[in-house]
C-alpha cells in the first residue's frame, strides 16, 4: 500500500522523481537544499529522505550516495503527483498529418503509427492490431518473389489487410487466379474463418475443379489466417533505443531479458487482454505487476476501439523507468484518438 505523505516529505519527493527524470542521477541532501527552493536544513532533508526510503518510495544505489525512486515511488508520482500537460496545437497537426493520404490498409496504418511513436518518443514503440472480423469483399494472391505470395484481403469496411506466406513452390499466374476465383466465389460477404468449414467440405469431397497445386494454394492461403481469436499483428519498432542508456552489465542483461520478453507476441496479446475494460492511457512500471514485469522499464500503452466501441487494439512506448511521462502520455493518448477516427470513419 502506497502512504500519504505531507507536505514536506511532498516537495522534496517530487524534486527527487523530477531530477531523477531529468537526469537519471541519485538525488541528495545538498542539492535539495541548493536547487529545489525548499527553506530546510540538510539535515531535515536527510530525515525526510530517510523516512522515505523507510516507506518503500526510495531507495540508494550506492553507500552515500543520493536517492532514486523505487518502482513504487514512480507509481505514486506518476497516479498523484505529476502534472501532464495536453500536446499543442502544431504537435497535434503532426501527428494527425502523419496519417494524410495513406494507402487504406491495416498493415500501413499500423506499421506508420510504429515508426511515428519510436520517432516521437525516442523508444521503443509497440502497435497491437487484433485481426478484423469484418466480411471480407474479395481476395487476391500477389507473387511477390520465387516462393513468397502476398495475400490481399479487402474487407466490407474498406480496409485491406495482408498476409504475406511463404511457400514450398513457385505457383504459376494462372493457379493464383483460380485460388483467388475459388475463394472469392465462396467467401460471399463471410469472414474467412466462417467460411473455412465449407470450403474445406468442398475440397475433401471432390466438389471443386481445381487442380493439387491450386487447391494445395487455397488451403495454405486460408491456414495463413490466425486461428486463435485474440491472434493479431504485432509490430515493434526502435528495439535498439532500449540500448542507449545501458552503462552496466546488469543493465544490459535486463534489456536483453526485455527484447526476449516483446518477442513472445502471446505476452503482448495478454497485455491487450488486460486494458479490455480500460478507457485511456495505462502505465505499467517495471515488476509491479503479471502482464508487464519486466524490472528497470515502463510502458505507456493506449487501447483504441471500432466504430461498435469494442477495444480492438493498442499502441505505446517501451522504455526506460525514467521516462518523460508527462511528454509521452499524452502523446500516445492522442495518437490512439487519431486511429479510433480512422477506423471509425472506415466503418472498422
Amino acid at each position: 500500500m502506497i502512504p500519504e505523505l505531507n507536505e514536506r516529505s511532498r516537495e522534496i519527493f517530487r524534486f527527487i522523481v523530477d531530477s531523477y527524470l531529468a537526469t537519471g542521477s541519485p538525488v541528495g541532501s545538498r542539492t535539495i537544499s541548493q536547487r529545489s527552493g525548499i527553506t530546510l536544513s540538510p539535515a531535515s532533508i536527510r530525515n525526510t529522505m530517510a523516512d522515505l526510503e523507510d516507506a518503500g518510495l526510495l531507495f540508494s544505489p550506492h553507500t552515500s550516495a543520493g536517492r532514486l525512486p523505487t518502482e513504487m515511488g514512480l507509481r505514486l508520482y506518476i497516479d498523484g503527483l505529476m502534472q501532464v500537460g495536453g500536446l499543442s496545437p502544431q504537435e497535434r497537426r503532426q501527428i494527425e498529418g502523419m496519417y494524410e493520404g495513406l494507402d487504406p490498409s491495416v498493415n500501413v496504418l499500423m506499421e506508420q503509427t510504429s515508426s511515428l511513436l519510436a520517432g516521437l518518443s525516442s523508444c521503443a514503440s509497440l502497435v497491437i492490431a487484433p485481426k478484423s472480423k469484418k466480411a471480407v469483399e474479395s481476395i487476391q494472391f500477389v507473387q511477390l518473389q520465387p516462393r513468397k505470395i502476398m495475400i490481399v484481403l479487402l474487407l466490407k469496411n474498406g480496409l485491406v489487410e495482408n498476409r504475406v506466406l511463404d511457400t514450398d513452390e513457385d505457383y504459376s499466374a494462372s493457379s493464383l487466379q483460380a485460388a483467388a476465383n475459388y475463394l472469392n466465389a465462396r467467401l460471399n460477404n463471410k469472414t474467412i474463418e466462417e467460411a473455412v468449414q465449407r470450403i474445406h467440405e468442398d475440397i475433401a469431397q471432390n466438389k471443386t475443379q481445381l487442380d493439387a497445386l491450386t487447391q494445395d494454394l487455397v488451403l495454405r492461403g486460408l491456414a495463413v489466417q490466425p486461428k486463435d481469436k485474440s491472434g493479431g499483428h504485432i509490430i515493434i519498432r526502435g528495439q535498439s533505443r532500449l540500448l542507449e542508456d545501458v552503462k552496466a552489465l546488469e543493465d544490459l542483461e535486463r534489456a536483453r531479458a526485455l527484447m526476449n520478453y516483446l518477442e513472445e507476441q502471446q505476452n503482448m496479446l495478454n497485455l491487450l487482454g488486460a486494458i479490455d475494460a480500460a478507457e485511456s492511457v495505462q502505465i505499467f512500471i517495471g515488476a509491479e505487476n503479471q502482464i508487464f514485469d519486466q524490472s528497470g522499464w515502463s510502458m505507456i500503452v493506449s487501447p483504441y476501439k471500432n466504430s461498435e466501441q469494442e477495444i480492438v487494439g493498442a499502441i505505446g512506448v517501451i522504455g526506460p523507468t525514467r521516462l518523460n511521462y508527462d511528454r509521452i502520455i499524452p502523446m500516445v493518448d492522442y495518437t490512439s484518438k487519431v486511429i479510433q477516427k480512422i477506423i471509425e470513419k472506415a466503418g472498422g
